[in-house]
């Protein structure tokens, strides 16, 4: 069973298919999302013309943006299997 995640304004995304969650603070990670902006169309953009908080890397290669902080969905992604361990023991 797929788990999706909400990364804002009701925007899922694979549970199983991210590879990383990262601020999109470093020269790194901007060179990422131009490179996804400006590439093959890889660059999913969620954030309704708010800031980017978080930059999510998947892993077909596509880059994700959210306007929630990469804290807010790291702790989404605790809850959720913290919820599928209470539900598989009963």
């Amino acid at each position: 069973m797929t788990s999706l995640i909400n990364i804002g304004f009701g925007n899922m995304v694979a549970a199983e298919k991210v590879v990383a969650i990262v601020s999109p603070e470093s020269s790194p990670i901007k060179r990422i999302i131009q490179e996804a902006r400006e590439g093959q169309g890889i660059l999913i953009d969620a954030t309704y013309g708010r800031r980017t908080r978080a930059v999510l890397v998947m892993d077909s290669g596509h880059v994700v943006l959210s306007p929630i902080q990469p804290e807010t969905i790291s702790h989404r992604f605790v809850d959720m299997t913290v919820e599928a361990s209470e539900v598989a023991n009963g």
